[in-house]
């Protein structure tokens, strides 16, 4: 990813003020509606794209490469697979038509077929996940949680400024943002107890992250070059990687996370492009969380001390020899 400029764009479609679906975002999700079953959509303002009605309408004609079906499925699996040559002409070639001055789909018969009502719609998991790497990519949050577990002055054990320190979760029970999570059991054991006690979850926290998505499979005892790396990954999601402390604290020695980490984690139903971010590559933007404020700021801290790795995700996935399996969601700079 390479710092580059941004080419003033305007677009027909009505995109309120502060939108984060601007015509440089254009996001891929699956939804579904009251008529319609699940399919793959961009969005764009408050509206989605139905790109299997473009795609029966003739607009993808020049992609040889796409199934008659291609969108009217339930996951962005078989799409991804396809390559990035073919997913980034498709949102390129969405891009071009929804542009300010071109008239094929805003003056088409099918423009109201095509645009749903995003409020209207119920937003499906993007991906089927299949599996899962949560990294500790934030040096505040490899602090924090060390002292929280450790001796304070033995926070940020020496690995972590070598190489990517990470676990493999519970791809299972990644679910789209707004899906209950349901408070976990597990033993956990404080300072001033003589044996362990087992109930419900006393210190739920949460951590806010990046994740990204790969889309290329590698064969087991393969290793993907640092210049590769990019041609991997497809996009991005917000990830809430969910976690009970006191239960995690008691069983995480000597083999990492467990029940205290594997119950839940929400990530946000639309994919932003690797694409799109690269006009934007060293431009922040970020909102105050409601109900946390303090997580804005440590997100920021986050995103400025280990900016490298999203400048040059790369750096996540560098010697990896286990199998890259297609759709991995793989968690980044937590805030916490």
């Amino acid at each position: 990813m390479t710092k580059s400029t941004i080419n003033p764009l305007t677009s027909w479609v009505e995109i309120p003020k502060n939108s984060d679906f601007t015509i440089y975002n254009l996001p891929f999700g699956v939804f579904k509606n009251k008529r319609l079953s699940p399919r793959i959509g961009i969005a764009i303002g408050d509206k989605i794209v139905d790109l299997a009605v473009l795609h029966d309408t003739g607009f993808f004609s020049d992609l040889s490469q796409l199934p008659a079906d291609i969108f009217l499925r339930d996951s962005l699996n078989a799409f991804i697979a396809l390559g990035k040559p073919v997913t980034r002409r498709v949102r390129e070639k969405v891009q071009e038509l929804l542009l300010a001055d071109n008239e094929a789909l805003r003056d088409h018969q099918i423009r109201g077929k095509a645009m749903v009502n995003r409020k209207e719609a119920t937003m499906l998991l993007p991906v089927r996940i299949q599996d899962y790497t949560d990294f500790y990519s934030s040096i505040e949050h490899a602090t924090n949680v060390g002292a929280m577990f450790r001796d304070p002055e033995n926070a940020l054990l020496p690995n972590w400024r070598h190489l990517p320190v990470g676990y493999h979760g519970r791809a299972s029970s990644i679910v789209p943002s707004g899906t209950a999570i349901h408070r976990p059991k597990g033993q956990y054991k404080d300072p001033s107890m003589e044996n362990p006690e087992f109930g419900p979850s006393r210190r739920m926290d949460f951590e806010l992250e990046l994740a990204f998505i790969t889309g290329k499979a590698t064969k087991l005892g393969d290793s993907i070059s640092t210049a590769e790396a990019e041609e991997h990954i497809f996009g991005f999601v917000l990830f809430n990687d969910w976690s009970a402390r006191d239960i995690q604290a008691w069983e995480y020695v000597p083999l990492g996370p467990f029940l205290g980490k594997n119950f839940g984690s929400s990530i946000s139903p639309w994919v932003v492009t690797l694409e799109a971010l690269e006009p934007s590559a060293w431009q922040v933007r970020f909102r105050i969380h409601p109900f946390c404020p303090t997580c804005s700021v440590r997100l920021l801290m986050a995103l400025t001390s280990s900016w490298k790795f999203i400048s040059n995700p790369r750096m996540l996935l560098r010697r990896r020899c286990a199998p890259l399996i297609l759709n991995t969601c793989t968690g980044t700079l937590p805030s916490s």
